[in-house]
């Protein structure tokens, strides 16, 4: 046993430490970002946000949506193959290029991401998805992937330290996604003891991917735009949200109605709300590790991106930063003990 004294910092711990700046207005904060990928060579351009591959966030209706502001959405694992066709069928090439088809690691789930990736050459995206990136058959995984798919840009994970960071990376993904127990229904932290404040794992994951030439995506934790502007300020090349982007009219999770009030689910993926619908239950030898919960129903998720990506247009302005791309060098983070006046209840 040993332990490692340095401390790891969340979002929480920290505000941007605002500099001089030239910026007239947010109008003039571009957005946008250029990727070259590592493995694949793919060329990528767009707002680098993207909806998580939840069952009540990441769906074709959310895919559209975004797809519209040129955010991406990482589409859950269980639509099949069959719904993927009648979505392509519907859709061209600026919706398709924005989204990523998830998958597990079995040999189903490696049979069913071909038949996918076989409808369209648009297509472009995979993103290989497990809870415990620290597995050496992830590692197998995106190497049989990667051989299978040679063109395609490759997200798996979830880790939250550099070592694996950069064996992900070598063994052939594009994008690592980096974030274990941040999420609002995620338990893994109470039920495991396992986890890692979300900036530092970005900001060391981001270290040891630039250095081979690759990119990750920060997972989970954000609660407000501020957060974002955070991650995207430690060196996230790409920021996943859930929990931010639920309960809306296209995140097509189940509605209730409650005392005349609009109600909607969302659970994390290990929660048993999840397995139940999916696995036929918590397997006797696992514990659920994510929380179900009930969200007032937000609408059309246009306000919401729109009011995310100004937050972070905002952010730039403080410290200078007149394209997304300059917002880590511009980057001076402060501790703090305080984030916000609650007096009146948070925002």
């Amino acid at each position: 046993m040993r332990i490692e004294q340095d401390l790891k910092l969340g979002f929480k711990d920290v505000l941007f430490r605002p500099k001089r700046s030239t910026l007239k207005s947010r109008s003039q904060v571009d957005l946008t970002r250029n990727f070259t990928f590592k493995h694949s060579g793919r060329q990528w351009s767009g707002v680098p946000v993207i909806a998580a591959n939840m069952d009540s966030v990441g769906s074709f209706d959310m895919a559209k949506a975004l797809a519209r502001h040129k955010v991406m959405t990482a589409v859950h694992k269980h639509y099949t193959v069959e719904d993927w066709a009648g979505f392509i069928r519907d859709n061209d090439a600026s919706v398709l290029n924005n989204v990523m088809v998830s998958t597990g690691t079995s040999d189903a789930d490696f049979q069913k991401t071909k038949d996918i990736m076989a409808l369209s050459d648009d297509l472009i995206f995979i993103c290989i998805d497990i809870a415990n990136g620290y597995s050496e058959h992830l590692v197998e995984y995106v190497e049989r992937v990667r051989a299978a798919f040679p063109d395609k840009v490759i997200s798996a994970g979830n880790v939250v330290t550099g070592d694996m960071c950069e064996e992900l990376i070598l063994a052939g993904a594009d994008i690592v996604k980096v974030g274990i127990g941040p999420g609002s229904v995620c338990t893994t932290r109470v039920k495991t003891g396992v986890g890692y404040p979300q900036l530092s794992a970005i900001i060391e994951c981001g270290d040891a991917a630039h250095g081979l030439g690759g990119q990750i995506i920060g997972d989970g934790g954000c609660t407000c735009a501020g957060d974002v502007s955070k991650a995207f300020g430690g060196g996230a090349d790409f920021v996943m949200l859930g929990g931010m982007l639920a309960g809306h009219e296209e995140s097509n999770g189940e509605v209730i109605e409650q005392d005349g009030e609009m109600f909607m689910k969302f659970y994390g993926m290990s929660s048993q709300s999840a397995m139940d619908k999916h696995s036929g239950g918590v397997a006797n030898y696992r514990a659920a590790e994510g929380k179900t919960v009930l969200l007032p129903f937000r609408g059309p998720v246009e306000n919401t991106i729109q009011d995310i990506m100004g937050g972070v247009r905002s952010t730039c302005t403080y410290v200078g930063a007149a394209k997304l791309k300059e917002l880590t060098k511009r980057t001076t983070f402060i501790r703090v003990r305080e984030q916000e006046n609650n007096v009146y209840g948070k925002e």
